[in-house]
């Protein structure tokens, strides 16, 4: 059985149709990249998968169960949302602002517990924030904002982490790094699908890729089978460069991790 699937799932916004009939599946264990040119539809959907917004047909379901018979505590400890903008106005410190990630564990007013700690410790090492714990979010950087949005989702531990661009603010190191955590997150049992512009990051770390193209599924499977020249020409208005290699040779990371 899938882990989440969506059927026919169609969403218009002001009679003009975003989603128009997609289909999609996620298995445990799986990282999917959603990839595709502005507009095709990648946030949308995401943001149906998340309950954000409700779909105006289609069937949405978690392990076989209609995804609306989950109250909103239930969803929220099974499934967390990685929005590509996090907009927070108050001075709150980088370690509070992830041990929020705890809540949908901890019954109303019950403080986090030594477990909950131990995760919220180990979370912020792995995002590379210790330096920033005690700082207010508000004065990080860009990319330290998305590392500390990033650690908040992941501390809820969630059987499904849905991320829009998680990685469109930081620089190639932390992007290896982010999208290692999140590899790791699937290791462990976990499953991602993760919203990428970057078709080399999307072939190297996701298994799977789905193509949205005005709404609809252009094609979906691995890189060989996505990332063709046909695809990238109808979807990108780009041609491939096939001097590089045979596909998905020009997809290969250029660059690597160094272990400091």
């Amino acid at each position: 059985m899938n882990l989440l699937s969506g059927q026919a799932l169609c969403f218009s916004c002001d009679a003009q149709p975003i989603l128009d009939g997609v289909d999609i599946t996620l298995t445990g264990g799986e990282m999917l990249g959603l990839i595709g040119p502005n507009g095709a539809g990648k946030s949308t959907l995401l943001r149906l998968l998340a309950g954000a917004i409700t779909a105006d047909k289609g069937m949405l379901t978690l392990e076989g169960r209609p995804i609306s018979t989950f109250t909103p505590r239930e969803r929220a400890r099974r499934i967390a949302y990685l929005p590509q903008m996090s907009e927070i106005a108050w001075p709150m410190s980088v370690e509070r602002l992830v041990a929020l990630g705890r809540i949908p564990h901890l019954e109303a007013w019950q403080h986090p517990g030594p477990y909950d700690t131990e995760i919220i410790d180990r979370v912020i090492t792995e995002t590379d924030l210790l330096p920033y714990r005690d700082r207010p979010f508000n004065t990080l950087s860009g990319g330290e904002q998305a590392r500390a949005v990033l650690a908040r989702a992941m501390v809820s531990e969630p059987d499904i982490l849905l991320a829009d661009e998680p990685v469109s603010a930081l620089d190639p190191a932390h992007q290896l790094d982010v999208m290692t955590l999140l590899s790791k997150h699937c290791e462990a049992g976990h499953s991602v699908i993760v919203v990428l512009h970057d078709l080399n990051l999307a072939a190297h770390f996701c298994k799977r890729l789905k193509l949205l193209y005005r709404g609809r599924t252009l094609a979906e499977g691995d890189a060989n089978q996505v990332l063709t020249p046909q695809n990238l020409e109808k979807a990108y208005a780009i041609e491939m460069n096939l001097s590089a290699g045979p596909s998905p040779a020009p997809f290969r990371l250029p660059w690597r991790r160094l272990n400091n």
